[in-house]
């Protein structure tokens, strides 16, 4: 994980909105923030370099500097003040970066929010050593309760807390809500209490056990299984996701390489949500499938799943959108911390 200076990140905030760029260019816009010499500002680019958060391009007097991933995903942006710009006039990517996860590194949690994140963890599993059948299935329940209700919400279904609380434990369906609002509460317990019983599985991620999940959360919602063959657009962003089946394969196939490279759950968790949300590879239920992916990776490991119960939506959707276009994950990790601690202070899932 790195820790950016506040020139640093001054530095990569030129970058993003005019790359690449030379050094003399670079200078001439810090020098409006800051009073420094070329020579110091020449360091800055070099030591950052040594980093990995540039790509050099040209040599001599020709050498520009362009983002690399580690630049752009250690990016503190404030996600809201970026998405209150207008989408076409916002500087942020178009199209898909295809080199995102095959550069990801390992570590993205400072040491500091490692050291919390499993101070919460080591609470929770303490907390559900010892549960009793009855506990067990009634924490499940509201597991799945308050899940099925978030997840369904943020993707701008009407149903209340308490109508899906009575449309899973008793079966039955609110009034005025439609048939597509009713199935997608359904399938988010269908999928849950299907990677919830088969939690070791997804110790590691593959393509089939994606669509395995996918399939039950699109269930009986007219929605092409598979692989997605036609284009999508994002409402709200500029950022346009890759509609070559060919590169879309390419694409999944590369994050989950990246998923079983990585050895933290936490960060497996997080980037599994991100990714399958930016790569959209299938026709619908995208967003869906990470949050639902992301509890099966943490329970595969014994860690606390999220509900997502106490997000605001607004924030949430400004954090992924942020990512697709700037592919930063600060703001989504601040979310993400947020809501593990959420979760591991309040569930007990065994």
């Amino acid at each position: 994980m790195i820790k950016l200076s506040k020139r640093e990140q001054s530095i990569i905030s030129i970058l993003l909105k005019n790359e690449p760029a030379r050094s003399s260019d670079i200078y001439k816009e810090l020098k409006k923030e800051e009073d420094l010499s070329l020579v110091t500002t020449k360091r800055v680019l070099s030591s950052m370099t040594n980093n990995e958060l540039f790509v050099v391009v040209g040599s001599g007097r020709s050498t520009k500097y362009k983002l690399s991933v580690l630049g752009r995903i250690f990016f503190d942006i404030d996600a809201s003040q970026y998405i209150s710009i207008e989408p076409d006039k916002r500087y942020g990517l178009e199209g898909y970066n295809f080199d995102l996860f095959s550069s990801f590194p390992q570590e993205v949690f400072t040491k500091e929010e490692l050291e919390g994140l499993n101070g919460l963890t080591l609470q929770y599993k303490e907390k559900t050593k010892n549960l009793s059948e009855a506990i067990k299935k009634k924490e499940l329940e509201r597991l799945i309760i308050e899940l099925s209700w978030k997840s369904s919400k943020i993707e701008g279904n009407t149903y209340t807390l308490l109508d899906t609380e009575k449309l899973i434990l008793d079966g039955q369906k609110a009034e005025g809500k439609t048939k597509e609002e009713t199935q997608m509460i359904l399938n988010h317990k269908e999928a849950f209490q299907m990677v919830y019983e088969n939690k070791k599985i997804f110790k590691r991620v593959t393509r089939e056990r994606l669509e395995e999940v996918h399939k039950l959360l699109v269930k009986d919602l007219n929605v092409e299984l598979g692989i997605r063959k036609s284009p999508v657009g994002i409402s709200g962003s500029l950022y346009r996701p890759l509609d070559n089946i060919y590169q879309i394969k390419e694409a999944l196939d590369n994050l989950i390489e990246a998923l079983n490279r990585l050895k933290n759950p936490y960060a497996k968790a997080m980037i599994m949500l991100l990714g399958i949300s930016y790569i959209q590879p299938f026709e619908d239920g995208n967003k869906r499938m990470g949050r639902i992916m992301a509890d099966a990776l943490l329970m595969a490991e014994g860690y606390a799943p999220i509900s997502y119960r106490s997000v605001d939506e607004k924030e949430y959707k400004e954090a992924v959108l942020t990512f697709y276009e700037i592919n930063s994950i600060i703001p989504f990790k601040k979310i993400f911390i947020e809501q593990y601690k959420f979760a591991a202070k309040n569930y007990a899932v065994k």
